[in-house]
Parts: structure tokens; C-alpha cells; sequence
């Protein structure tokens, strides 16, 4: 896969802004999820909200003009896209649902670093040892929230795991999608592969659905409404700047989750978790500082 997309200092900026907007929305879609979580099965919640994120995306995209069907949907950069939307969606809503949000939201900001690396890899953007150096200290992060081997390490905070490797695998599939497809055609497509998710865990999950009532219609409309948006400013900034210069404002959502993992659910946050999300951070920073420093220094 190859992308070209010029930019400059002043794209980057406006790709940051809109990838702040895009984690602060998905934060908001991601607590409201987990209290839908708490009446109604995962793999209803995925259903629900894949089909009523794909049709908000759908009339956007109409009222555009713009085609839902077209040979560039089945190209091969969709078709891995849809691949690791229906992987990362998954695992992560799991997550959601049956970890605390806080830790669940700190694992998944590894996603820059890995989205980084595999810029590296896959479009061939320079990322030099001192960047390579930081990605291996915010991944040492994660170990240190994961306690793999410790008493307290539970096997339920792989899905968060999981859901971060998917999400980075879509987010490098979206860069290298056809141009010709809108933010608007990729929501639709993203959000129906959230639905195959929620069909392919229905039948492992084992639970019947049930008609949503009270707080779990409000919890499901305004995931969507969040998703959407969210959704649209995540595709819009990966479009806009260069992945390494936009991806580390992804740590934002550390902000906007663990703040309402703390204030509505009640949740705390541990010495172990608190010590890995400093690391990811400081190392999604300097990766920020080596990609948008002065030319060369890389």
C-alpha cells in the first residue's frame, strides 16, 4: 500500500485540531456504550450501534451526492480496513464492558505508536532511532499497566490490547484508502463492519437481544451521535496531516476517558497505571517533538 498526500506545517495543524475533536467524541462514545453495556448484550450494542452510526454516515454522504457503491469500496486497502474494524471494535467494546474505562482508555493510547511504526513500515515516513527509542518505552508502558505475570494481572485487559492493534491497522488502512472515497462513504463502510462484528459474537456470546428501554436508548443514541462525529474527525485528520505529525494528539482521549472513567463511574486509577501512562504519554510527546522539530530531526 502507498500513499502520497502533500503537507505542511499548517496541514498538520489543522489535522491535530481535528484529531482532538475526534477524541474527545470518542471518549464520550465509549462511556455511554458501557452503560448501555450494563443491560443489554455486547453483541446487541455493536448491531444497534453499527446500524444506526452506518445510516447517519449513509444520508450525510446522499445529501452529497455522493455514491455508496463503487469499485474503490471493494478495493484491497478496504478490504483491510474492514478487516481490522471488525478486530479492533470488537475486542475493544469487550473491553468497554467488562473493564474499568480508565485502563481500558490508557492501553488504548499506544495506538500512535503503533500507528507511527507502521508508517514507518508501510508509507516509508522517516522515523529515525530516537522515535523508534520512544515507541519501545511507550510499549513498555503498556507491560507495566498489563502486570503480565503479576497477581492482580487479569487476562481481560488483552482485549484492550487487541482493540488497539485493530484500531491501528484501520487507521493505516484509512491513509491508504482510495482519495476518491469521502469520510462520509469510509463512516458507512467502518460502521457496517461494526455490525458484522456484533452478527459474528452474537452466536459466542450466547445472550438473546432485548428491546432497549430508558437510559439504554439515551446510552445507544448518544454513542452514535458521538461515533459519528468522532468517526468523521478521526478520518478527516488522517487524511489532513502526516500520520506521525497528527497521530500523537491521540493522547487526548487519555484526558476525556480517564476523566470519565473517574467522575462517572467511579473508577481509580492504580501506582502501575498511573507510571505506563506517563511513559505512553512522554513518549507519544517526544515523538510529537522529533516529527514537528526542525528539519532533519527525526
Amino acid at each position: 500500500m502507498t500513499a502520497h498526500i502533500a503537507t505542511d506545517g499548517r496541514s498538520n495543524l489543522i489535522g491535530s485540531a481535528w484529531m482532538v475533536a475526534a477524541m474527545a467524541g470518542f471518549a464520550v462514545e465509549d462511556a455511554f456504550i458501557k452503560l448501555a453495556s450494563q443491560s443489554l448484550p455486547v453483541a446487541q450494542i455493536l448491531v444497534m450501534f453499527g446500524l444506526g452510526g452506518a445510516l447517519v454516515f449513509a444520508l450525510l454522504a446522499r445529501r452529497r451526492g455522493e455514491r455508496l457503491l463503487s469499485a474503490d469500496v471493494l478495493s484491497r486497502p478496504m478490504k483491510i480496513r474492514a478487516g481490522f474494524e471488525i478486530g479492533g471494535r470488537l475486542f475493544y467494546t469487550l473491553a468497554i464492558a467488562l473493564t474499568p474505562l480508565s485502563s481500558t482508555t490508557v492501553i488504548l493510547q499506544a495506538t500512535p505508536l503503533v500507528v507511527v511504526a507502521g508508517a514507518a513500515l508501510v508509507f516509508g515516513e522517516r522515523v529515525g532511532w530516537r522515535r523508534w527509542t520512544a515507541i519501545v518505552v511507550g510499549l513498555i508502558g503498556v507491560l507495566i499497566i498489563l502486570q503480565p505475570g503479576a497477581d492482580s494481572f487479569s487476562v481481560l485487559s488483552l482485549l484492550a490490547v487487541f482493540g488497539m492493534l485493530g484500531f491501528a491497522g484501520r487507521d493505516l488502512a484509512s491513509r491508504a484508502a482510495p482519495a476518491a472515497l469521502s469520510a462520509r462513504v469510509l463512516g458507512v463502510y467502518g460502521f457496517l463492519s461494526i455490525v458484522i462484528a456484533g452478527v459474528l459474537y452474537a452466536p459466542i456470546e450466547g445472550q438473546p437481544f432485548r428491546w432497549p428501554e430508558g437510559v439504554a436508548v439515551l446510552a445507544l443514541a448518544g454513542a452514535t451521535l458521538a461515533g459519528v462525529a468522532a468517526y468523521q474527525s478521526l478520518m478527516t485528520a488522517m487524511r489532513t496531516g502526516e500520520v506521525s505529525a497528527v497521530t500523537p494528539f491521540r493522547y487526548t482521549r487519555l484526558l476525556f476517558g480517564v476523566g470519565l472513567g473517574l467522575v462517572v463511574f467511579g473508577e481509580t486509577l492504580t501506582p502501575a497505571t498511573l507510571l505506563g501512562s506517563g511513559l505512553i504519554v512522554l513518549s507519544g510527546l517526544f515523538i510529537l517533538w522529533r516529527g514537528q522539530g526542525v528539519t532533519g530531526r527525526r
